[in-house]
């Protein structure tokens, strides 16, 4: 047998059995989209490089009253008392961005690039794109305790979605291209191609197919392609590399994602706990992030390292620098005054505090244990804390290793972000990023799958009793027969229309035979007259998914199943039920457990 033919035909009479069975159904239009994906991923790496750059900038000004892009951290400024202010009034603006601008930068941008995919058609306005980064660059730059993350996600997607909108493309390529621009961004700023390409299948796809994968994989290398002339080369946080682990660090580190799963839970709880205060404010929403940066600047005087993005927090944390009471006080520091500030509404993203939180809670752990070093098990912590929260548990191991380049923490990783994402999906129905689409009155599910439709053929579910009459019937015969309640023609919607040597020459439904009373001819009419001529046919071998693409696309109900090689040879009838069994195949497998 000659292998199947990608040539992008539609399922039917004029495609061969061999292209209606192939393993993908991606046609030629992925390399369309993979050449949009080399420009879109070129974006995402301007775009990252712009907000880095404002981030830095805006830190400058307004802890050091400087005009600088330099990098620069809030910890070291010589405001006192008055550090409290600059938070406050960088939220006040991005309060008065949102109220006059738009809403949609509000929070960490992951859930709006969701509800983007889901609810718009994957549509982003431009004022977001420009909007989202730039309210972003002023809240992190004034201290806002977030990363850069989720807004270059956003703001990658947005222009994704941008560039696809000039094109004629139908919702799910432009959903590709959105993706891809987000993966893009989250790879230019962090230096990780694979983790952001995971974190695209895992939390914004829906889908494991070809068809998006490859041009979300080209747009994120080519964006760390030219991270490395824009930002420098990888990783961003290099530590010397750890030795394999024994069989006892390996257990230590599921206990560490454990508890990483149960502190996930915490913090989404303490978030939206937050925000339901928030709610009860009788105030505006616009003033609510400048009451929350109040928070965040009497934080920044207990401990400065809340202030900010913290990458300089987390590469000491990797290195085992902070221990002890340090690690505690920034743990509980951070928690308390992110919580407070997300639940405001502010725009900042989520990442990187989940891996200071999750570093603090490793080094904190290893500082009393007898293997491994405080670096390790922080490592370990940002892992773990990632995945359970985020439920990206391939994501975050990878993101770490990508990081820090110590490969050697594979195992120990995955069995960490694994460990605390069961423990999150069996104590929250939802996760951060989800819960707060949840409050919207949206329902996803993250749970993929293969579609029923597309393992099954019509042969294994269509009905061999086949409805028939024959052409010659007059139709109030048939209408006669239906209201005395023939069983052979009352369970069926549609009744199939044979000739004298039982080829099929049509199909006759209720609505037919409705329409013709109506008309009062049904006494001289015959069923062929009143039914409909060369009607839509399915075939055995084809897949259950193309043969509900033609009731799709044809609004009718039912098919005739004939012979692929005689297309007037009835064979079987498919109607809605017979869809239904093949659900409730699934349905049987999940559920119906049987005896030894």
């Amino acid at each position: 047998m000659t292998p199947p033919e990608v040539n992008g035909r539609a399922h039917g009479s004029g495609a061969g059995a061999e292209d209606a069975l192939a393993d993908f159904s991606t046609d030629r239009r992925v390399l369309l989209l993979s050449a949009m994906a080399l420009a879109i991923g070129a974006i995402g790496a301007v775009v990252a490089y712009a907000l880095i750059w404002l981030i830095a900038a805006i830190t400058n000004l307004a802890f050091y009253h400087r005009l600088s892009a330099s990098p620069a951290i809030p910890q070291g400024h010589h405001l006192g008392l008055w550090v409290v202010a600059v938070p406050v009034a960088g939220a006040l603006v991005v309060g008065l961005m949102a109220r006059f601008g738009s809403e949609k930068i509000r929070g960490h941008g992951i859930p709006e690039a969701l509800e983007a995919i889901l609810l718009g058609r994957s549509r982003i306005q431009l004022k977001v794109a420009i909007l989202k980064p730039l309210s972003a660059a002023i809240s992190i730059g004034t201290g806002g305790p977030f990363g850069a993350e989720g807004p270059i996600i956003m703001t990658g997607g947005a222009f994704g979605s941008l560039f696809a909108q000039q094109f004629h493309l139908s919702a799910a390529e432009r959903k590709t291209l959105l993706v891809a621009g987000a993966a893009a961004g989250m790879s230019a700023v962090f230096a990780t191609p694979v983790a952001a390409v995971l974190l695209a299948v895992e939390l914004l796809l829906f889908e494991w197919k070809p068809r998006s994968f490859i041009p979300v994989a080209v747009a994120a290398i080519v964006a760390s392609v030219l991270r490395v002339p824009l930002l420098g080369a990888g990783p961003i946080f290099p530590v010397i590399a750890h030795a394999p682990l024994s069989g006892t660090e390996l257990a230590i580190a599921a206990g560490l994602g454990l508890l990483a799963g149960f502190g996930s839970g915490l913090l989404t709880m303490l978030v939206y706990a937050c925000e339901d205060l928030f709610q009860k404010l009788p105030l505006h929403w616009m003033w609510w992030p400048a009451i929350g940066a109040v928070f965040v600047g009497l934080g920044g005087l207990v401990e400065p390292r809340v202030l900010g993005v913290g990458y300089d927090t987390i590469h000491s944390l990797l290195r085992g620098e902070l221990v002890g009471a340090v690690v505690v006080g920034l743990l509980g520091a951070k928690a308390v005054v992110w919580s407070i500030a997300l639940g405001s509404g502010t725009s900042g993203g989520v990442l990187a505090p989940l891996l200071i939180m999750g570093g603090a809670l490793g080094a904190f752990a290893g500082s009393y244990l007898p293997v491994g070093d405080p670096g390790l098990w922080a490592l370990i912590g940002m892992a773990a804390m990632m995945g359970g929260t985020m439920r990206s548990p391939l994501t975050a191991m990878v993101f770490a290793v990508e990081l820090t380049r110590d490969f050697n923490l594979f195992p120990a990783l995955l069995i960490g972000s694994v460990a605390a994402l069961g423990v999150t999906v069996l104590l929250m129905r939802r996760s951060i990023l989800t819960e707060k689409l949840a409050r919207r009155g949206y329902h996803i599910t993250r749970e993929y799958s293969i579609d029923p439709f597309e393992l099954a053929l019509v042969r294994e579910v269509m009905d061999r009793d086949v409805p028939s009459v024959p052409a010659t019937m007059k139709l109030s015969e048939l209408s006669d027969r239906i209201a005395q309640g023939d069983p052979d023609l009352c369970r069926r919607q549609g009744t199939l229309i044979l000739d004298e040597q039982a080829q099929l020459v049509g199909i006759i439904t209720r609505g037919d035979i409705v329409r013709a009373l109506r008309q009062n001819l049904a006494a001289e009419m015959t069923v062929a007259e009143a039914g409909s001529p060369e009607p839509v046919v399915a075939f055995p071998d084809e897949p259950l998914h193309a043969a509900l693409t033609k009731m799709l696309d044809r609004d009718i109900g039912r098919l005739p199943v004939v012979e692929r090689g005689h297309p007037t040879r009835v064979v079987g009838y498919l109607g809605r039920a017979a869809l239904l069994s093949a659900r409730m195949r699934i349905h049987e497998e999940e559920n119906i457990r049987q005896r030894r």
